[in-house]
């Protein structure tokens, strides 16, 4: 993230789910979810927007949902040594062949990005019209465009922090908790680019912020690279 020096200007995009899921892979075969859609997520429900296979701009986001809970899905693995094919869709009901999971996920989720300079236009446009079904995080959760407008991004010493996803050194609002969460992964899913962020799933109010914008309602934004 560069330090702010000039004002930019931006599109801000404000989107809402019923329902999202999104598995922490840190916690490999458990049941924990993240509290909100990481960097990577956002990324690519701007790809499915423009038909990209990535969309690399920096983007400032903010995110958080209404409730959360559990539910039981069944999962129907393969293995790997092709003695359990798949017949019409799905594995023989065989040891090993279905299992149940918790699965965490959350309630009317609410997604703001910031877009800035030409690849903030591109993608405004293209998110009138998108190229592919717009979802956040997995397939069956659709996410639903609300509101597309102009804002001006200035630099702040003093802003509306809230649930906006910052760096580490971005805030020191007491009620935040940090997230390694993944920025990006790569197109053939081999690689991930991991980072550590600040968040708050509470309202915090204005405080001092570093290295951060704020939109003409003064939001926190910080651009994450």
């Amino acid at each position: 993230m560069s330090m702010p020096d000039a004002p930019r200007a931006a599109w801000r995009a404000d989107f809402w789910a019923p329902v999202a899921s999104f598995r922490d892979p840190l916690f490999p075969g458990l049941s924990h979810g993240l509290p909100l859609p990481p960097p990577s997520t956002v990324r690519g429900l701007l790809a499915a927007a423009t038909g990209q296979r990535s969309e690399p701009l920096a983007f400032g986001m903010s995110a958080h949902s209404e409730g959360a809970g559990v539910d039981a899905e069944t999962y129907h693995p393969v293995s790997a040594d092709g003695s359990n094919p798949a017949v019409s869709g799905r594995v023989r009901a065989i040891k090993g062949g279905m299992t149940i999971r918790d699965r965490p996920f959350l309630a009317h989720v609410h997604l703001t990005v910031w877009l800035p300079g030409p690849d903030g236009d591109r993608i405004a446009q293209a998110l009138r019209r998108p190229r592919w079904p717009l979802r956040l995080g997995r397939s069956q959760d659709l996410v639903h465009p609300l509101k597309l407008r102009r804002t001006m991004l200035r630099p702040a010493t003093a802003a509306t922090v809230d649930h906006a996803l910052a760096p580490l050194d971005g805030h020191d609002v007491p009620q935040a908790t940090v997230h390694r969460m993944a920025a990006s992964v790569s197109t053939d899913r081999l690689s991930t680019k991991w980072s550590d962020y600040l968040w708050c799933d509470t309202p915090t109010g204005q405080h001092p912020v570093r290295d951060a914008y704020e939109d003409d309602q003064g939001q926190a934004v910080w651009l994450l690279a």
